[in-house]
């Protein structure tokens, strides 16, 4: 694995089991991400997406195979081991927000950067950032319930980017359909803002999703079937 690779799977297998049935949501899948790109991953209900999502997500755990994210061989890590890369290298961006509606939108920004233990000048400096290159600075101070779907998602995307100073060539975003629960037109904005930021800030971004035209504004799209990829490189 070299510098410019920021996700390698090999060979990674997924078995359930539920009592004696044994599900196999990923069969043997290897991938090799370069950082900074857009990857798309689509295919039918049960294909296993959102399996291998998980997985880059240090979510869960390979069956079988090896799970190596920004140099790093997750597979066997300790559970504390793997907040650690969660809270430093992962974030995630779902369909339906996840903002905590107790707290205004620069507090939901500013929540990552709290918990990494980040200082106040710096917290301020980086939310103030990030708010404003998803246009919501006047919008700072309300709550979720007081913005529109896109505004709440145009948070959740800046929460996503709020790491530490330094850290941002490291950043994944997962997406996990991120615009399906948005209008069409306000989807498409969405994906602009969530692709254009994630590059631009230097992360890498990964997105699950059923739409093709979601598929064409990706670098790279990988399409799965009963749990393996049909196209990999």
């Amino acid at each position: 694995m070299n510098n410019n690779t920021i996700i390698d799977l090999q060979s990674v297998s997924r078995v359930y089991r539920m009592g004696e049935i044994e599900v196999h949501a990923l069969r043997s899948v290897s991938l090799d991400i370069k950082r900074g790109q857009a990857i798309g991953i689509m295919g039918p209900s049960g294909s296993g997406k959102t399996t291998c999502l998980n997985l880059i997500g240090a979510l869960d755990r390979p069956t079988d195979g090896r799970v190596i994210i920004d140099n790093l061989d997750i597979t066997d890590m300790s559970e504390s081991e793997l907040t650690t890369v969660r809270r430093e290298k992962i974030s995630y961006v779902f369909q339906f927000f996840n903002l905590l509606p107790v707290l205004t939108a620069y507090e939901n920004i500013e929540l990552p950067l709290l918990i990494a233990g980040v200082e106040e000048d710096a917290r301020k400096e980086r939310v103030d950032h990030l708010i404003s290159l998803v246009g919501l600075a006047e919008r700072a101070e309300h709550r979720p319930d007081e913005l529109s779907g896109g505004e709440q998602q145009r948070i959740a995307i800046a929460r996503a980017l709020a790491k530490p100073e330094g850290s941002a060539s490291s950043v994944i975003v997962l997406a996990d359909e991120p615009t399906g629960d948005l209008d069409y037109n306000t989807g498409l904005e969405i994906l602009e803002i969530l692709i254009s930021l994630t590059k631009g800030e230097g992360g890498t971004l990964i997105t699950v999703t059923h739409d093709p035209e979601v598929g064409e504004m990706m670098d790279h799209v990988y399409k799965m079937r009963d749990g393996q990829i049909e196209n990999p490189q």
